[in-house]
């Protein structure tokens, strides 16, 4: 019977049996172990049998991945977040492979964050004549990728770097490269102010805006595209939120001007791409030094219909270059039902005022502000969600601190607490902080009219709608539902039931982590029943 990782897993049952295991199968090939990866070997004093070895050997050569599966269950998910360590199921990565074949034939083949090397084995299987090098700054991960080459049988054709792609040496060479793999996904809170640095001054090489809010993986496109050569190609698989968010606007301009963008393929949220994270998924094939007329673009609803990546909408450049936003193109607009409009037609959705520093201007219970500059405001999503189908009370609410530009029209007491409280704000340096800075008066937050019906927007559920009896103002962590024409309250229920019934996560944008948010403009989107059938009482 031939072995599975399922049927062993995990092959060894700690991390040092795990260590050690690597290093008895890369034994003397591939050159000699690092410093990190000898400290490594030396501080895991314990044996594996000959069996285990023998075991691991034979699946790897079968193409399966033990190591990598046994590390994934030692190590948890939240432990390996630091690093943006996920690993990429088997049926994501041939789909990967195949479409990088049907390229042509790469003489080399770079994975620049190579984990225990499932894309770079299984490229190598497919292209038997190619180098492979891959790279990681981890060095279990290292240690791993050099058991699995070694054990493939590539290790005469194969070098391993325990470093920083981003600083990846790599000789030019007259043949095509492939670049393939899952680069780490980390946010930017977690990278050094060195390698924020690093990616403006090389994007601005490029003539591109960076973002200092950039995730790992968009340094790595970047990356990338210093290291390639025009006729080199490349798919990686990414979160999605690149498409959408301001900071990918690097990778998007990537794509249409230097690395030469070929398809995105955008797993849906449902497809859940990484069984151990919760985060969409994005895989991006491209062609260094292309300018085609379009990409191909598409929404997948499952792995296993990915296929060779050769599918997809065709959109052009120059409607992509005007885009702000990628992920609206990779759906196919649902035609809306007969007796159903886009809820923009009744009603504008306008998200909440930003404060710019909740901390001041959400009042304490024991505030002696006037009572007119105090307004009851939703300012936490869980309390439109605690509050059902509606908030009938201002009770339990915070009250948002929202004083006219005008402070000249408040009585001399009042006007004396004002002015001590905005000198208090000011200590803070709340004046210098960029939303205040941005308004005509620094200290009028602008909060919106009351809204007949409250909706959250982002959450790992769908958004819910409430009908707004209490009169509670919002800030920016609620869209409120304004009718553009009176609304009887009969009609504004039934349209919040509706919305409440009907309204799925699929509807709106999700990002790494799982998150499912709505813009105003998709919220105005959502098919609702026409006046006439909320008069009616048709709901469904």
């Amino acid at each position: 019977m031939v072995a599975t990782v399922e049927e062993t897993a995990p092959i060894v049952s700690t991390i040092d049996e795990l260590v050690q295991l690597s290093a008895v199968l890369v034994g003397d090939e591939l050159g000699a172990l690092t410093d990190d990866e000898k400290v490594l070997v030396k501080e895991a004093p314990c044996a594996v049998s000959d069996e285990v070895v023998a075991l691991a050997r034979e699946l790897i050569q079968q193409g399966e991945d033990p190591l990598g599966e046994t590390y994934c269950q030692l190590v948890t998910p939240q432990e390996r977040r630091p690093l943006g360590q996920t690993y990429t199921p088997r049926g994501i990565v041939m789909s990967m492979v195949s479409w990088a074949a049907d390229q042509g034939v790469p003489s080399r083949i770079v994975d620049p964050g190579a984990g225990s090397g499932r894309y770079l084995l299984a490229a190598g299987r497919r292209f038997p004549n190619a180098h492979l090098l891959g790279s990681d700054i981890d060095p279990m991960a290292t240690l791993m990728l050099r058991a699995s080459i070694v054990a493939a049988g590539y290790g005469d054709r194969a070098s391993v770097n325990l470093g920083d792609y981003r600083t990846l040496a790599i000789a030019p060479i007259d043949e095509p490269t492939l670049y393939i793999g899952n680069p780490p996904y980390v946010r930017h809170h977690q990278i050094g102010p060195e390698w924020k640095r690093w990616l403006l001054e090389t994007a601005r090489k490029h003539g591109i805006v960076a973002s200092g809010l950039a995730g790992l993986h968009a340094h790595f496109f970047l990356a990338t595209a210093e290291h390639a050569n025009p006729g080199d190609y490349g798919t990686f698989i990414t979160s999605a939120e690149w498409l959408d968010v301001n900071y990918g606007r690097l990778i998007r301009q990537l794509l249409l001007d230097g690395l030469g963008g070929h398809s995105v393929h955008v797993l849906d949220p449902q497809a859940a791409p990484f069984s151990d994270a919760t985060t969409t998924g994005a895989i991006t094939c491209f062609r260094i030094g292309s300018k085609p007329p379009s990409l191909k673009l598409r929404r997948v609803k499952a792995t296993r219909d990915l296929g060779k990546l050769d599918k997809g909408r065709a959109v052009s450049r120059q409607r992509l270059s005007e885009a702000n936003r990628w992920s609206v193109l990779t759906r196919v607009t649902p035609k809306i039902p007969d007796g159903y409009i886009e809820l923009g037609e009744l009603c504008r959705v306008h998200r909440g005022a930003v404060t710019g520093a909740n901390d001041v201007w959400i009042a304490g219970r024991d505030t002696d502000l006037p009572r007119s500059v105090l307004f009851p405001s939703v300012t936490r999503a869980h309390e439109l969600f605690n509050a059902g189908e509606r908030l009938v009370s201002h009770e339990i609410l915070r009250r948002v601190i929202d004083l006219p530009a005008d402070l000249d029209v408040f009585d001399r007491d009042e006007r004396k607490k004002i002015d001590q409280f905005l000198h208090v704000a000011k200590h803070k340096k709340v004046d210098e902080g960029y939303i205040a800075s941005k308004r005509k008066a620094w200290w009028r937050v602008g909060l919106r009219d009351a809204a007949p019906v409250l909706a959250t927007y982002m959450a790992r559920r769908p958004p819910t709608f409430v009908r707004n009896d209490a009169s509670a103002r919002h800030i920016n962590i609620a869209h409120g539902l304004y009718p553009r024409e009176p609304m009887a309250s009969t009609l504004l229920d039934g349209l919040a039931a509706y919305l409440r019934s009907a309204v799925t996560l699929s509807q709106g944008r999700t990002y790494a982590g799982g998150l499912t948010k709505f813009e105003p403009k998709e919220m105005e989107r959502l098919p609702v029943p026409s006046l006439e059938a909320l008069r009616n009482g048709v709901l469904s």
